[in-house]
């Protein structure tokens, strides 16, 4: 009897394309495939190579342009960070956002690429058992790892959703039918917080621990333990779970420890290093803590950035602080696979030096003081190579992702001598999207810390506090020091100036944006404090210093908890009428906040 042909289709309400046919590849090529439209479901699902080909279009499709494109609008761009750069004229719905007048005809609202690849890990979920049943070459390890490699990314995806909209429509169900319904109500961000929290602590130990060294770049550029431990400490964050939060980056800093010990071990057997690597003197200058080096050479500091975020040699990412990155190929053009175009639009090109986005006039500003910084504070501090990492300030330009190289003259306290190397050509860019990093699970950890404070200023709370902020100050110092271009390192920090929870949450938010400026970061931490303490205050101050025009009108949108989130994209209303749109947001049609089209 000839088999019903069922053919996964574009969905209405969430925009849910179902499944990416791929053509069969190796496991050198998982993170290189090409995505086609559209499969035949009853033809597929037989053997491994069925399962390996769809987990491999979750990965692809994660990396895509306008899912790229989200991570950073909705994590980063509504920010004091970033400001009008060249031919926004070109991006109206862009411009509109940076000048906080944003509608619910705005295309950044659209989460159906996201939904998209929620709906392929369902769908491995449904039927990678299946095709275990079948195909004895496909072991239960195997099952296992795939199960909780596509539960980690569609909870990604999923919090990636629920920081940008709140309220998000929730499923755990694959749609590979038009015949079933779609229109889910929103549920509510606690409630989808705890759920994906719930299915990551089902799977975590199913996960990969570590690759072979002989797919390395498999170790940041597939869900391995370290991934979903690293997820979990940020959930549990936004949970205010500070206990759980901080025993998963325990877990996280400690393999990487110890993959830092292996790593000497190996170098005390008298095999050669890895360059960028670890030393004895490295994990003294950063407090214990295996973060790369700047490695200053001949007056030059630098090597730490082009290993983080341009190196091509997967060879070295045992050394590397990298937990979990999009990874693209280093020869996009060469052989037909994407490049990655969001930072190529976005932050600038060879073509096009200044992207669509540039830094704000407030970092700038910022950058050109001799003293006196807000952002760069230059209190007991020579020079912070990351003014220059994160921003070209001779051309007003983001640096970080677009230069392949940035070294920084360690010798001079001003006038700073800093050497770029050219950007990425048009429809070239290689740079990994960073997901998680060392650096920024130390500094969740210190944020951690610091919330499970005891209030008062009585002996006991005093006797409490003082080695839990010892721990948080070790933490951001470690992150902070490696900034600092200087052979011979003094402390930038001195513990004496963070003796409460306020002084040290500031510096901790501080070093954040020091830090991870750029990575689609910033907003999302400015929500999380607007959700902790129950107003805007902090988001809003943040969000008018970079603001020259309009601020009184910005500011008194800002006051309200919902404007910090996004209004949903109105098509989405149209399709389903139990969506009911952000009330801080216009339609985009008319006055209307609530209505259901």
């Amino acid at each position: 009897m000839e088999k019903k042909l069922n053919k996964i289709k574009k969905f209405g309400l969430m925009g849910l394309v179902g499944l990416v046919g791929l053509t069969q590849i190796s496991c050198s090529d998982f993170l290189e495939i090409k995505p086609q439209n559209e499969i035949i479901m009853e033809q597929f699902w037989t053997e491994k190579a069925d399962v390996e080909d769809i987990v491999a279009g979750c990965y692809s499709g994660m990396q895509s342009t306008g899912i790229i494109k989200r991570m950073m609008v909705w994590g980063e761009f509504r920010s004091d960070n970033i400001g009008i750069g060249q031919n926004i004229n070109n991006d109206g719905d862009l411009e509109k956002i940076l000048k906080e007048n944003i509608d619910a005809k705005n295309n950044y609202c659209k989460w159906e690429e996201f939904y998209s690849i929620i709906n392929r890990c369902n769908t491995v979920i449904k039927y990678a058992p299946d095709v275990a049943a079948k195909d004895p070459a496909y072991t239960q390890s195997e099952l296992n790892a795939n199960i909780a490699e596509v539960t980690a990314l569609r909870s990604l995806c999923y919090f990636y959703l629920i920081r940008a909209f709140r309220d998000v429509p929730y499923t755990s169900v694959a749609y590979t039918d038009d015949d079933m319904k779609m229109d889910l109500p929103a549920t509510k961000f606690d409630d989808v917080l705890d759920s994906l929290i719930t299915s990551l602590e089902s799977v975590k130990t199913m996960a990969v621990k570590r690759y072979p060294v002989t797919e390395p770049l498999y170790q940041s550029g597939r869900i391995t333990q370290d991934a979903i431990h690293a997820i979990l400490c940020e959930l549990y964050l936004w949970k205010k779970d500070y206990q759980n939060c901080i025993r998963y980056a325990d877990l996280v800093i400690e393999s990487k420890k110890a993959i830092a010990e292996e790593n000497r071990n190996e170098a005390m057997g008298g095999k050669q290093r890895i360059s960028g690597s670890l030393t004895n003197t490295t994990d003294e200058r950063f407090n214990g803590y295996p973060l790369l080096s700047g490695n200053i050479q001949s007056n030059y500091y630098g090597n730490a950035y082009e290993q983080l975020f341009c190196s091509d040699d997967y060879s070295q990412l045992y050394d590397q602080e990298i937990i979990f990155q999009l990874v693209y190929d280093d020869n996009p053009r060469g052989n037909g696979m994407i490049s990655n175009g969001a930072v190529n639009d976005f932050y600038g090109n060879q073509s096009s030096q200044i992207g669509l986005v540039a830094p704000s006039d407030y970092l700038l500003d910022d950058i050109a003081k001799t003293s006196s910084r807000n952002v760069f504070a230059d209190k007991n501090k020579k020079v912070d190579a990351r003014m220059y990492e994160n921003c070209n300030s001779d051309r007003k330009s983001v640096s970080k992702f677009v230069s392949r190289g940035i070294t920084i003259n360690a010798t001079q306290t001003t006038n700073v001598t800093v050497s770029y190397d050219s950007p990425y050509t048009q429809g070239q860019n290689t740079s990994n999207w960073v997901i998680y990093r060392l650096t920024d699970i130390m500094l969740m950890k210190a944020e951690a810390l610091t919330m499970s404070l005891r209030d008062g200023a009585d002996q006991g709370a005093i006797e409490y506090n003082t080695p839990i902020l010892d721990e948080a100050f070790s933490l951001v110092n470690a992150v902070n020091k490696r900034s600092v271009c200087e052979s011979q390192l003094v402390d930038t920090l001195v513990r004496t100036d963070y003796v409460t929870k306020n002084q040290m949450e500031t510096l901790i938010y501080q070093e954040r944006q020091r830090e991870l400026m750029f990575e689609g970061k910033r907003w999302f931490d400015l929500v999380r404090i607007s959700q902790r303490e129950g107003n805007t205050q902090a988001l809003a101050t943040a969000a008018l210093r970079k603001v020259t025009n309009g601020a009184s009108l910005i500011a008194n949108k800002l006051v309200k908890m919902d404007a910090i989130y996004w209004p949903i994209y109105y098509e989405e209303l149209k399709v389903n009428l139990n969506l009911v749109q952000n009330p801080s947001f216009s339609s985009g049609e008319d006055d209307s906040y609530k209505k259901n089209y």
